[in-house]
């Protein structure tokens, strides 16, 4: 029958095909009208009373390395294991966000320490990138200074998560309409600490507590209004309080008393000391009410002075090396003229006596050397030899008139 008229055939594939993708139209994404849109977090009554606190002297540099969970427990869930925590593992996330809150982010310069590996990755690319694109073998410090320290860290956990620490209710019924309420409380417990990064000492800490609560309210009627007729109705709402939301609660009122306490010990100041002690006597009446004692009132002082002072690394100025060529001034004086030394002239030749020096003295004969004779390796010249008519040396008669005569050679002449 369809497949004689072509257009019945044509509607009946136009169907099928209609049926096949209806299905598939719940997968599109639509607003409903209980969905909200996001919002900023609004201040709650904690962080309010946080941005509130008097301005201090001076900002303080602090570093915040992480705020671990660390009581170890799960989600509770009736008959269903789970491996959610129970609470929140963004803890420094929490307590960064409040450390600039406080005093509208007067009172502390927060420096990153949770995610240090990306930090000093990212410097390195920089240098990295600088010295093959720039040849930089040294970064200025001007483009890449260096990074602050803190004086003061600040550390802590999420110590403890209590579940139906309190449970309780109340219910009413009459002629079938009645309705009823149901509580229960949890404790979440965040604990603080400012460690002087000087000397390791800690110089105050801090607990704070927060309730976690839950309850539910449910209401119904149940009841013959005719003999044939039933009524029955119900209506009810539940409310549980964000885990997140209580322990940022509590990680905020740690971050006020901290900073309180750390001012009534002399670890910072407040800019107005009277706002300041106004603001300490009220922290104490709300810690310790009737308890206060003495010793709570004077405290006394951690041993560390003046922990959030910090020095600035100053980047070192290279040595610059200048060479400067010394010129020898022109002299005015005359020139110089070199002396010249002459040689005095050669001694006539001297008849030596074997065995004797020039001097007369004796000298002993070098070895392989015979007394009288002179040295190989001095030759010496002699005296030709005497002629046969010449007289001896040492006669008297010498031939000549005029030679001198002695006085015994004229006695006996």
């Amino acid at each position: 029958m369809i497949s004689e008229y072509p257009g019945r055939a044509r509607l009946a594939r136009r169907f099928a095909l209609t049926l096949c993708i209806a299905p598939l139209a719940g997968c599109v994404t639509t607003e409903s009208y209980i969905d909200t849109l996001p919002v900023v977090a609004p201040v709650s009554y904690p962080n309010d009373a946080l941005r509130r606190l008097p301005p201090p002297a001076k900002k303080t540099a602090v570093a915040v390395y992480d705020l671990e969970d660390l009581t170890g427990q799960f989600k509770e869930r009736e008959n269903v294991q789970t491996l959610s925590r129970a609470v929140t593992q963004g803890g420094a996330a929490i307590l960064i966000k409040a450390l600039q809150d406080a005093g509208e982010r007067r009172w502390f310069m927060v420096l990153e320490r949770k995610e240090l590996d990306d930090l000093l990755k990212e410097r390195q690319i920089i240098t990295e990138m600088r010295r093959l694109y720039r040849g930089e073998e040294k970064i200025n410090a001007n483009v890449l200074p260096p990074l602050l320290h803190a004086g003061i860290i600040v550390q802590g956990g999420i110590i403890g998560y209590d579940t139906n620490t309190v449970t309780g209710g109340a219910g009413a019924n009459f002629l079938g309409i009645g309705g009823d309420a149901k509580y229960i409380q949890d404790v979440v417990t965040v604990t603080l600490r400012a460690v002087s990064t000087k000397t390791g000492e800690v110089l105050t800490s801090v607990t704070t507590r927060k309730a976690v609560a839950s309850y539910s309210l449910q209401g119904g009627a149940f009841r013959y209004v005719k003999l044939d007729e039933l009524l029955q109705a119900e209506a009810g709402t539940t409310y549980n309080e964000p885990k997140q939301i209580a322990v940022q609660s509590a990680v905020e009122k740690a971050v006020e008393a901290m900073i309180v306490e750390g001012a009534e010990l002399g670890v910072w100041s407040f800019a107005d000391r009277a706002a300041g002690q106004a603001y300490i006597a009220a922290y104490r009446d709300e810690k310790y009410g009737f308890r206060l004692t003495a010793g709570a009132v004077s405290p006394s002082r951690p041993q560390t002075a003046n922990a959030g002072d910090v020095v600035d690394t100053v980047p070192a100025r290279p040595v610059r090396v200048t060479q400067r060529r010394v010129v020898q001034p022109k002299s005015s004086a005359a020139p110089v003229t070199p002396r010249v030394v002459t040689p005095p002239p050669a001694q006539p030749i001297v008849r030596r006596v074997p065995g004797v020096n020039a001097n007369g003295s004796d000298a002993k004969p070098a070895p392989g050397q015979v007394r009288g004779q002179p040295a190989q390796e001095a030759p010496r010249d002699l005296p030709p030899a005497p002629a046969p008519d010449e007289p001896a040396v040492g006669s008297n008669d010498s031939g000549a008139e005029d030679a001198p005569r002695t006085l015994i050679g004229m006695l006996f002449r």
